[in-house]
């Protein structure tokens, strides 16, 4: 990737790939996130019409829907009651987020995993002071120039000018102005952009700035000493996990920086099939950078962990080709999970290692240029930093909820449903929902969650907790 000005950019050494001043890789016609759209391709699930993030039949995991209204109703549950789950059931939290957040509730998962609806509660107003600024004018035209490069195969990206575009603009220019010492650097924008996929543009900054300040502490400051120390750590990590891959890595020289820069900095967002992206965040926002060096080592021993895996790779150039193309079997979703979810990386192998880095690189560097904030490592860890009033975490959701508990044609509820029409109405409002009866109009039954957006513009939070 290229560099951004202000030595704030995402850096990249020998060979790998960057970008040219119009997004595109390595001089290809194809955009930066995969290849050109074919006219007669569709919009997948996920809202991708092509490239390398399109979902192929074999690569996501499918989940029954029934499977699925029963995750959302556990899910509905558990948000509606945060505090408690996440101080006394943590590991029933942990599990659940393994398993994958339901795609309805990811958005609103998300924003509280990370303590972003707590910010946001307690911040009344600030996004909104910042939106109106004008912005550094040196920030705003390194923004305006990459906004095209993010996932420009995403149906709310595709379009120059258009809502997505607007709301990565909102969220990055407000980053610089809250964070004037750090400013803006270019891995922050898929980031910012994956998090406009679920959520509106308020809940993605806050959800941006505790990313930026307690998952990833230092990632996108000047000189890139954070990343670079984690460079270290995989590379120490790597070499209990698997040590062939890592006496490989060592005889040809071949430095942490020059294959997982990108993949870290960006968690995994440019690197991994769309499903696999998806399990890895619900995974690393509710565990933390944990969960990025388990993917990090999953894929270096599953690439290079064996003689035989070795074979063509007899330099350095052969090594980091092998690593730009890992092979499929190996991001598909299910496998990556499991092989992630059963490495027994932790905390407390990563904060050792640390310690020993920074020793290091107080040896020969001297003292550190960026002085970052402690590492939170994942939900609970925040939660114990800042324990939220039971005000900050209230919802006020605009979600209708149609399901079996609606009435039928006669009037009456389905048979297998049990009390009266108030009876459920109360039972949704204790979910946390609202009954079709709040809104004066008719729900046609479907089991699914119900929202419709008829206005192209973005939403606020106060409009709404969460894209479905």
């Amino acid at each position: 990737m290229a560099k951004t000005e202000q030595g704030n950019g995402l850096g990249v050494r020998d060979g790998t790939d960057k970008l040219t001043d119009n997004g595109e890789r390595g001089g290809s016609d194809p955009g930066v996130n995969g290849s050109a759209i074919d006219e007669e391709n569709h919009v997948d699930k996920y809202g991708f019409s092509g490239g390398a993030q399109q979902a192929s039949a074999a690569g996501a995991e499918e989940v029954h829907i029934d499977v699925l209204r029963q995750r959302e109703a556990k899910w509905l549950e558990m948000l509606n009651n945060w505090d408690k789950w996440m101080a006394k059931k943590h590991k029933k939290v942990k599990d659940r987020c393994q398993k994958g957040i339901p795609p309805s509730l990811r958005g609103r998962a998300w924003l509280y995993l990370t303590g972003g609806k707590v910010k946001r509660e307690q911040n009344q107003g600030k996004f909104q002071e910042l939106d109106e600024q004008p912005g550094d004018p040196k920030w705003v035209d390194i923004i305006e120039r990459d906004l095209h490069r993010q996932f420009p195969f995403h149906e709310m990206f595709a379009a120059r000018g258009g809502h997505g575009q607007q709301d990565l603009f909102r969220v990055l220019k407000a980053y610089t102005l809250h964070r004037p010492e750090e400013g803006y650097c270019q891995a922050q924008a898929p980031i910012a952009a994956v998090l406009l996929m679920h959520m509106p543009a308020e809940d993605a900054f806050w959800v941006l700035v505790q990313m930026c300040e307690k998952y990833l502490p230092g990632y996108y400051s000047a000189g890139l000493e954070a990343i670079q120390l984690d460079g270290e750590i995989l590379y120490a990590l790597l070499r209990r996990v698997s040590p062939t891959a890592h006496q490989h890595l060592k005889k040809h020289k071949v430095e942490p920086i020059m294959y997982m820069t990108e993949w870290f900095m960006c968690a995994f967002s440019r690197s991994l099939p769309w499903a696999s992206v998806l399990r890895v965040w619900d995974m690393f926002l509710c565990e933390g950078v944990k969960i990025i060096f388990r993917v990090g080592l999953v894929l270096l021993k599953c690439m290079l962990g064996s003689q035989e895996k070795l074979k063509t790779c007899h330099g350095p150039y052969e090594t980091m080709e092998r690593l730009r193309a890992i092979s499929p079997q190996f991001v598909q979703e299910t496998f990556l999970v499991h092989e992630v979810i059963e490495l027994p990386v932790q905390e407390k192998n990563i904060e050792k290692e640390h310690y020993a880095q920074l020793r290091r690189w107080k040896e020969t560097h001297g003292d550190l240029q960026c002085k970052s904030p402690p590492r939170m490592h994942g939900a609970k860890a925040i939660m114990a930093a800042d324990p939220p009033s039971r005000q900050d975490l209230r919802q006020n959701p605009t979600i209708i909820v149609g399901s079996p508990l609606v009435p039928n044609a006669g009037g009456g509820y389905p048979a297998n449903g049990t009390g009266s029409s108030s009876a459920k109405g109360a039972h949704l409002k204790k979910a946390g929902l609202q009954s079709p009866a709040d809104h004066g109009g008719q729900v046609d039954g479907s089991p699914l969650l119900k929202h419709k957006v008829e206005s192209k513009e973005s939403l606020n939070s106060g409009e709404l907790d969460t894209y479905l």
